[in-house]
């Protein structure tokens, strides 16, 4: 059974940071692309950052370009995303999810995992 369990999210003022963890079990973590989407409250789920199996390649939204960093350990079977300059509107459930496919050009929706976790949830306060 496939089991990805978010951790690290809470609340936070504008401009500090978090990083994220996610730990993956019941799949072959260095056969899979790793990914974080978010959805905020009333709003569509939204493709945040992605980073392939061998870590060689990494995409992001425009909205977090150059602020957000997705990492992995394959030996740990865990992903990361550190966030820094965090701003209200980053405010969220952020979900980590697994793909058999990296996309060039991800979905907006993150439609292309096949798995997620439960979600963890990211406040960022004025």
């Amino acid at each position: 059974q496939v089991q990805l369990v978010e951790s690290g999210g809470g609340l936070v003022q504008a401009g500090g940071s978090l990083r994220l963890s996610c730990v993956a079990s019941g799949l072959t973590f260095r056969s899979v692309h790793m990914g974080w989407v978010r959805q905020a409250t009333g709003k569509e789920r939204e493709f945040v950052a992605a980073i392939s199996r061998k870590s060689v390649s990494t995409r992001y939204s425009d909205s977090v370009k150059g602020r957000f960093t997705i990492s992995r350990d394959n030996d740990n079977n865990t992903v990361y995303l550190h966030m820094n300059s965090l701003k209200p509107e980053d405010t969220a459930v952020y979900y980590c999810a697994a793909a058999l496919q990296f996309s060039v050009v991800p979905s907006e929706r993150g439609t292309e995992y096949g798995y997620w976790g439960p979600g963890t949830q990211v406040t960022v306060s004025l």
